[in-house]
Parts: C-alpha cells; structure tokens; sequence
C-alpha cells in the first residue's frame, strides 16, 4: 500500500508541470549554465564604429613574399592524360528529337516548320521550340464530320455522273470553309442485315436510298447527316452553324421547312429510330401499303421520321441553311430547270454565286488591301489586290438578281455599284470588313523601302528602323506606346484565332501563286470577265451571265502615286529579295548570303517572328486540306471525280 505524505497534517499531492514550462525551464536553465561558463561578452571586445570603417578602408591582406616558395611550380609541358567521359547531359543526343506529324512543308525557301501548342500565344517561338525557323501554331480546330450520301444511277449517262459530282464538291468545299469535316457515304457504308433486309422488302428506289443514308449514317457513329444540296448560307458565326460546329446533339432533330435536308443526333438515338422505323407494320406488307408508304416519303422529314410514333425534335432557327431541293428549283430557280447535265452545271454555278454573295453581304464595307509603308511597297500587294478584284466582282450566275432559298430579301449583287474596295496604310479591325495583307520577310523589305540591295549590319544600326512593317500595320489600331511583343500577339490573334481568321487572309510576299483559296472562302472565285463594261455571256449558247471586272482600288489619301519607273525598279528589287531569300535557305551559316539575311532578321525579330508564323499558318491550312483530299480522293465529290485540278485551277494555282 503506498505511503501519503502530509505537510502540517495536510496530505501533500506532487504533479508535474505541462510539458511547455519543462520545456521553457530546461532552456532557461542550460542559458545560465553557459553564461556562467564562458561568462558575458566584454564591451572591450566588440568594435567601435570607426574600427569598422577604417578596416574597410585600409584591409590588411596577408603577405605572401614568406611563401612564394613553398608554391609548387606548374610544368610547361602537361603529360597525356587520359580523357573522361563527358556527362551525358553536355552530349549530343544519339537520334533526332521526334515531330509532330504533318509539321512541315516544303518551299523555295527551305522547309517550313511548325510546332502546335496551346503555347502559341507567346510572342518568339524559338522560346517555345528552341529552334528559331519553326514557329507556334495553335492547335487545330476539330472539325466535326458531316456526311452525305451519294448513290449514283447505274443506268445514267457518264456525264451526268461528273455533273454530280461537281455539285457534290460545291456541297464540300462550302462546310469545309465552315469548319467541318465533309464526308460522302455510299450503299457500301450502309452494308448489314438490315441493308439487306430492307433490299428484299423491294420497295421504291427512292424510299430504299433514304433508309439507306439512315443506315449508312448510323454506321458512322451518327453526327450530321445532310443532302447534298443542303449548304451552308451565312457567315462563319451563324448561330444555328456555330450549334453544328460544337458536336453536341443531345436529340435527334431536323430542321423545320428543309423536308429531309438535314438531321443531327447522337449514334444511339440514330440506331433507335431505325429500328423502329424498320419494325414498322406499314412496311411488313409492302405491296399492300405501297400508296401509304409513298405519301409518307413525300411528307417533311421524309419515310423513316415518318415512320416513327413520335416526330423528332424540330430546331425553328436555322436561317444559316439553305436546301436546293427540286421544289426549291422549279419554284423559284426555273432557269437552271433544263436538260439534265446542263441543269446541274447551272444549278452549280448559281450556288456557287448565292455563296459569293453571301460573302458579300457578310463584309457590306467591302475589300480592304493593308499596305503598310505604301511608298516603296507597290509590288508586294499585287496578288492581294487581283484576289481583292474577284472578291468584288459580281459572281456568275444564270439568274444574277436571284437570292438564296434561306434568304429571299437578299441584295443582289449590281455591277454598277460595286462592293466598296480600297488600300489602306494600317490593319483595322473591323468584322463587316475583309482585309487581305502581304506579309514580307523583313530582307525583302528593307530592301523595297530602303531601295538598296546591299544591305549589311553597318547600315542596319546607323540607318534602318526595327520592326517597321508591323509598327506601320499596327500603329492606328494600337498606338505608338505598345511594345513589339505586344503587337506580334496582336498580329498572331489576327491571323489564326477562330473568329478572327474568318475576316482576313494573309499571304506572303514570297510567294508567286496562291492556291486553295475556293476551299477557303467556300466558293470559286469568278474565273471569266465580261471584256465590255456590261454583262454578257461567254458564249451564245450559254445562259450563264459573266460580269465585267471591277479596276483598281483608289491610291490611299496622302500618298504619291509611284511612277512607271519606280515600280518597275520595285519589281527588279522583289525578284531579287526572292533569289537571295532562295540561296541564303540552301547556303551554309558561314556563307555571306546567309549571314546577311540572318542580319537583317535579328534586327527585326518581331517582322521576322509576324513572317514565320503568317507562313506555317497557311502552309498548314494547305497541308490539312490535301491530307484531306488524299483519303478522299477516290470518293464521289473528290477534285478528281469532279475533274478539277488538284489545288484549284483559273487564275489561282500553283
């Protein structure tokens, strides 16, 4: 039993303290240990303010005359030491860095190279790339697929076959300037039990192809499916396009007053409807039901929505589409209403003027060419001033003062009032306005506005400005205050963000020819010209109307018109920026011709930068609409079906 301990008879209790006063005592304790150690510091032993400051002063450094000889003596002639292995880190790596696929192009002025990343918005790619010729592209913007389905009559002529196809390339290149990805199916894409199980229902060709396109489309994964004569007729923001463009259709729907032009919506909704279309009683007798089944072919949205319990759902507002049915054409475009082959090819080329016209419409203030620095750069915007000139004039049609089907109050496009077309000395930033730019590497130039061919690294820091292309291209939108990294952002928004991109076209001056342009605007720019101020035919039998060619745009205000002479002498300095160019990409780094380019492109980094990624974005637009056209080459709708060219033909091609 413990013993209690008591003090004064109280019972006496001990408990120790918290954990924090042990703490505390303990280090209390151990400081007066050490105090009466070592004891505390002497005033004596701490420096006065002036010790300090002459110590500083006056140091006093050892003396080494005591030991000079005591130095071991290096030997002039250092024996053979065996070599180490440097780290890797300092190596050169054994295998090339692997790249992106389809990240370069080839050119007269050595490749060009690109990386895509979601860093593109940094003002120098080098930054980002470590290699100072590949510049930063944003990443591709997904384009949703949208199919149609073609189906050729076996048993008509050859070339009714061709006439179709042009259409159905029509159809492609207006949703792909869209954004879209346009694909056509055929009967082989809808193959399976129930293809063949429709087949032996024997029903009319006309109903069998519609559930056919079902099937076709179901395979695909559902999405978009459209009739080749439904196309896009409206600017690139269209609400109802912009809805399609984001590839989301959590319903499967069609569009009120486009019969069975298009339908959107998810692969399970798609499969669902096609089952129960197929199950349908009306179609498990089929000869019985044969005037039932017809009539609900002809109603809207055609036998298989027809032939569900419930319609689908009905989007109102889709003003951005139009469908050249053939009650759109015999109501209203009687003209093109002819013999077969001659209908399609006219029924092809009024679509293609209703898609010109609607770029019109879109850019009401009409074609801008941007000339930065106009004194010395005439012959930079030759070729933005000859595609601005087809722009603006009147497109083809054999019904000119006709509208598209989604927009009747349209405004016809008149000769006598043309789109308003102009150069311009700065960019402006204007969306009802279309701006096409020459972007020049900064050798050609220096040596356009400098009027001097031999350019060196004297004249470069005594006399020439930095960066006066995009200072000049800028300077009204952006002010004299902001920096070139600044407006080299600016420059690369303009140039490849989605919204912007759809109001500006940047070339470089470089290059000589210009292709893809109907794939980018979505239409063929005119190929022929009225050769009187009047329209006319281009031939007596043809009742395609031509227009004559607008002129040049007026000089901008304030500038001298250039002489015959000093144009010619531009032209002789372009010609040879070219060559230089040319020969610097192919030359060594010790070479002269390279060093000088390589001069003048350090001194304006930010012109250079504008150059390179103006570059890559097209050359990548291009490389992604051949890569395109190479899987789709041997499908109806193909350039090579159609028996065009490949990359476009008329006044602009490669």
């Amino acid at each position: 039993m413990p013993v209690q301990r008591t003090v004064f008879g109280q019972p006496l209790a001990l408990r120790l303290p918290p954990r924090r006063f042990q703490l505390l005592f303990v280090f209390v304790l151990l400081f007066i240990a050490s105090i009466y150690a070592f004891g505390a510091p002497s005033p004596a032993s701490i420096p006065t303010y002036e010790q300090v400051k002459g110590a500083v002063k006056d140091p006093h450094l050892p003396d080494l005359s005591d030991i000079k000889d005591h130095i071991p003596k290096i030997p002039t002639e250092l024996p053979n030491l065996p070599k180490l292995p440097l780290p890797d880190v300092f190596s050169p790596p054994a295998h090339t860095p692997p790249e992106q696929a389809n990240s370069t192009a080839s050119s007269s002025y050595g490749a060009i190279k690109w990386l895509t990343d979601f860093k593109w918005r940094n003002p120098f790619s080098n930054k980002i790339t470590l290699d100072e010729n590949r510049a930063v592209l944003p990443p591709l913007a997904n384009r949703p697929p949208i199919y149609t389905y073609y189906e050729p009559n076996p048993k008509q002529d050859k070339k009714v076959t061709e006439a179709e196809n042009r259409l159905i390339l029509v159809w492609r290149r207006a949703w792909w300037a869209q954004g879209f990805q346009p694909t056509v199916l055929s009967h082989k894409d809808a193959m399976g039990p129930r293809f063949e199980l429709v087949q032996r229902m024997k029903l009319e060709s006309s109903v069998e192809l519609e559930i056919s396109r079902w099937l076709a489309w179901e395979k695909m994964g559902g999405g978009i499916l459209a009739n080749w004569l439904a196309l896009p007729m409206a600017q690139y923001d269209n609400s109802m396009i912009s809805f399609l463009r984001r590839a989301e259709y959590p319903k499967l729907s069609r569009v009120e007053s486009l019969q069975n032009g298009i339908f959107f919506g998810e692969a399970t909704l798609v499969k669902d409807a096609i089952n129960e279309a197929i199950n349908n009683k009306i179609l498990q007798d089929v000869p019985a039901n044969k005037e039932k089944i017809a009539k609900l072919a002809q109603q809207d949205g055609g036998i298989v929505v027809n032939l569900l319990s419930a319609d689908i759902a009905i989007d109102k507002k889709a003003n951005g589409l139009a469908y050249y049915n053939m009650d759109v054409v015999n109501n209203k475009y009687k003209t093109v209403n002819t013999t077969q082959v001659e209908g399609l090819e006219l029924l092809a080329d009024l679509i293609n003027s209703h898609l010109h016209l609607t770029f019109q419409e879109t850019h009401p203030e009409g074609i801008a060419i941007v000339k930065p620095l106009p004194e010395h750069t005439t012959a930079l915007t030759y070729n933005a001033i000859e595609i601005g000139r087809n722009l603006t004039q009147c497109p083809s049609s054999p019904m000119p003062k006709s509208c598209p089907p989604n927009r009747q109050k349209c405004k016809p496009c008149d000769p006598n009032k043309p789109l308003p077309f102009k150069v311009v000395p700065t960019f402006m930033n204007a969306t009802k306005q279309y701006s096409i730019g020459t972007v020049p590497h900064p050798y050609t130039l220096t040596s356009l506005h400098y009027m001097r061919e031999d350019i060196d690294a004297n004249f470069l820091r005594k006399e020439a400005g930095r960066n006066p292309w995009l200072t000049a291209l800028t300077k009204e939108l952006l002010g004299p205050d902001h920096s070139e990294l600044y407006r080299v952002l600016f420059f690369k928004e303009e140039v490849a963000a989605l919204r912007k991109a759809s109001h500006s076209l940047w070339l470089t001056a470089e290059r000589t020819t210009q292709a893809d342009l109907e794939w980018i605007f979505g239409f063929n720019l005119p190929q022929a010209a009225s050769s009187n101020k009047e329209p006319s035919s281009p031939s007596k039998d043809s009742e395609l109307i031509i227009f004559p060619r607008p002129g040049e745009p007026k000089a901008i205000d304030g500038v001298q018109v250039q002489e015959e002479r000093w144009i010619r002498n531009e032209e002789d300095r372009l010609k040879k920026a070219r060559e230089i160019l040319s020969k610097s990409r192919k030359a060594k780094e010790e070479d002269p011709v390279h060093i000088k380019v390589k001069e003048v492109e350090d001194w304006n980094l930010a012109d250079t930068e504008a150059w390179r990624f103006a570059r890559a974005f097209s050359a990548r637009r291009r490389n992604e609409r051949k890569d395109w056209e190479e899987k789709e080459k041997d499908y109806s709708g193909s350039e090579r079906k159609a028996g065009v060219k490949p990359g476009g033909g008329g006044r602009w091609s490669d």
